[in-house]
Formats: structure tokens, C-alpha cells, sequence
């Protein structure tokens, strides 16, 4: 063999040889992907099955959370409830020590206060436990606007802000008159205690029965509830914590519609703007007529409520106190002190009585005139 042919053989050995490399090199780089692969979707798995791991937390765990089990929930639910809640580690794991005891556990409705990264063991604990049961109890306050009030209600029932969103949709559904742009004003601000089987459209419902209850109590027939509700709601978002003041402040509000002056209430004004808590303006928002809650630039009464009013608002609004006053002013944010006026001249001097009290509280650090 020449030396020119063993450099060829040489030559095809190597090429042979890196070839084969390369295939390995492909081969095991496969290899290494497929196992990735199976170990990112059975890992988990395999490092239970091996003991690697654990699908439970121990330990009481930490922190708060509260789990609502509904009517008709079975044990596979309350397992996935608590997981998603941050409960337990796994559905899995509280399921399957579900099945293991004898008797069967049975769970009832009811909300309870549970901590987050819990042992299975100690959530199950923690459910059988009647300390740890909270009752769904919702205060909302007068003059609340109405979608306030039902997100105050979805953070305690953990129903979701877009069921009720959802429910509003149509008001008449309930039995607000159609007149109504939206269930505004029509859901009566009190407490109450709702139950797990509850429903976002079940707790409106219960609402708006309240508050046809409270408009029978103050002799409103249906036929006016649009109007009484109206100016009840303003009387309320714009009184102060004197409740013998409410009379007067409705007073001045119809006095100012028997003899066609504009309410020019910032409270209207501010609801037209989305600012729901708030009676502020700037003069940009006072002048724009097509906010069609801005009584500086359009005539009457609002199109509709800008809150929810309570008792004592729908009374002065429908009972007026008697008087000519056609002005009004707080002159004590803090207090609530309030004059009212019958002139313009008169109303101007409450007007810097107001602005010298806000100058004084402002230099003290305070905020109620911001």
C-alpha cells in the first residue's frame, strides 16, 4: 500500500469517526431534551413517588385567608377551594386524606378563617373547628355609591366583582322602576349578614327589598321613588354629621327647584365624574352640561341618585323643614357646623367663613379641605 493510500484510509477513519461522533453528540443531545422534557411534566411525580418531596405543607401555616364552602360542594371542591386559596400545598393532598377517614367527613356551608401553607391535617382541623367560622357581615355606610357598597359586599362573600357587575345590568329585574338609569340609590345602606348560598343577584334582590321596605316606611309610593330617592341622595352625600341639618338641606334643594335656580351641588357634580368620594370640583367639571349629574350647568334635578341614601335623608327629603333659605354652607369641616342663607349676600360671608377655617386647618396640617 502507498503512502499516498494509507493517507486517504487515514483521512476516511477520521471522517468516520467525527461522523459517528457527531451522531452520538445529536443522539445524546436528543436524549437530554426528551428527558428534560418528561421530567418537567413528571417530575414532580417521580420526586413524590421517591420521597424527594412532599405535595404537603407542615405546620399550622401562616398569615390569613378565609374559604367559603357553598351549598352542594363536595370534598373534591373544598380540596380545590383550599388549594387556590393558598390553603394546602395540593388539592391532592387534602383529598386524599379525605378519603381516609372513617367516618366520612362531611362538610356545611359557612366561610371560615384559615391560614395560608397549611397541613393538610391542620386544614381539615381547622374546618371541623366551629371557632373558626366567620359569619359574611357587610356595613354599608349612607351615601356610599352603589357599586362601592357591592365591591364592599364581593370582598367579604368572595363572590366576584363581576357577577354583581353582571347582576346590575338590568335594575327592573328586581322592581326598580324603569326609570332608573342603573340600580343607583336603590340598594339601602345598613348591615347585613349574607349566607354562603348566596348569589350576587340573591344579595341585590335583598337589598332592593330593603330599601322598598324603607320607602314604605316613609310613605313613598313606587311612582315617586324616582324623585324621593334622588334628592334623598344628594341631601345625603352633601350633609354633614348633623342629622337635624338634613331637613334644612333638603329645604334649600326644593326651594331652589320650586323657583327654577340650579341646585349647583358639587356632590351631583363629582358623581357625574366618576370621583364617588368626593364632593370637590374644579371649575372645569362645574361647567360642563354634558355631565348630566351637573346641576351648575343643567336645570332640576340630577337624571338619577348619586348614592345610597339612608333613613334619616329620605325623610328630610320628603318632609322638608319649613323656611326660604336658599343657600347653605359648611363652615366647619370638622364639626359640621353649617349656616344657611336666604341671600346671596348672606351665603358669600359663610362662603369666607368656610375658606377661613380650611386656611387655618390646612396650616395644621390638615386634609379635609383637599
Amino acid at each position: 500500500m502507498t503512502n499516498q493510500q494509507l493517507q486517504q484510509r487515514k483521512r476516511t477513519r477520521t471522517r468516520r469517526l467525527l461522523i459517528t461522533l457527531g451522531i452520538v453528540v445529536v443522539l445524546l443531545g436528543g436524549l437530554g431534551i426528551a428527558v428534560a422534557s418528561l421530567w418537567s411534566h413528571y417530575g414532580p411525580q417521580v420526586s413524590q413517588a421517591l420521597g424527594w418531596t412532599s405535595n404537603d405543607y407542615s405546620g399550622s401555616g401562616e398569615g390569613e385567608v378565609v374559604v367559603t364552602i357553598r351549598e352542594g360542594d363536595i370534598g373534591e371542591n373544598v380540596a380545590a377551594a383550599l388549594e387556590e386559596a393558598g390553603v394546602v400545598k395540593t388539592s391532592a393532598a387534602f383529598y386524599d386524606l379525605l378519603l381516609a377517614q372513617d367516618p366520612q367527613v362531611e362538610f356545611h356551608p359557612g366561610s371560615f378563617q384559615l391560614k395560608k401553607q397549611m397541613s393538610a391535617q391542620a386544614a381539615l382541623d381547622a374546618l371541623q373547628d366551629p371557632a373558626n367560622e366567620v359569619k359574611l357581615t357587610v356595613t354599608i355606610p349612607e351615601g356610599m355609591a352603589a357599586m362601592d357598597a357591592l365591591k364592599r359586599v364581593s370582598e367579604t362573600t368572595g363572590i366576584p366583582m363581576k357577577d354583581f357587575k353582571k347582576a346590575v345590568k338590568d335594575p327592573s329585574a328586581y322592581g326598580v322602576p324603569k326609570k332608573f338609569p342603573s340600580i343607583e340609590g336603590f340598594l339601602f345602606p345598613a348591615t347585613y349578614t349574607f349566607e354562603p348560598s348566596d348569589t350576587a343577584e340573591s344579595i341585590v334582590q335583598k337589598l332592593v327589598d330593603r330599601m322598598f321596605q324603607a320607602l314604605d316606611e316613609h310613605g313613598v309610593a313606587k311612582k315617586d321613588a324616582w324623585r324621593a330617592l334622588t334628592l334623598a341622595s344628594i341631601v345625603q352625600r352633601e350633609a354633614g354629621s348633623n342629622l337635624k341639618d338634613f331637613p334644612k338641606i333638603a329645604r334649600v334643594f326644593q326651594n331652589r327647584l320650586d323657583t327654577g335656580m340650579n341646585l349647583q351641588s358639587d356632590a351631583t357634580v363629582a358623581y357625574g365624574t366618576g370621583n364617588t368620594h368626593t364632593v370637590w370640583t374644579t371649575p372645569e367639571e362645574r361647567a360642563d352640561a354634558s355631565n348630566k349629574f351637573n346641576t351648575y350647568a343643567n336645570p332640576g334635578l340630577p337624571i338619577g341618585p348619586i348614592g345610597l341614601p339612608g333613613d334619616v335623608a329620605i325623610e328630610a327629603a320628603v318632609h322638608p323643614a319649613k323656611g326660604d333659605w336658599l343657600f347653605f354652607m359648611p363652615v366647619n369641616l370638622e364639626t359640621g357646623k353649617t349656616v344657611f342663607s336666604k341671600t346671596a349676600a348672606e351665603h358669600e360671608q359663610a362662603v369666607q367663613q368656610l375658606a377661613a377655617w380650611c386656611e387655618k386647618h390646612r396650616a395644621e396640617g390638615g386634609t379635609r379641605c383637599d
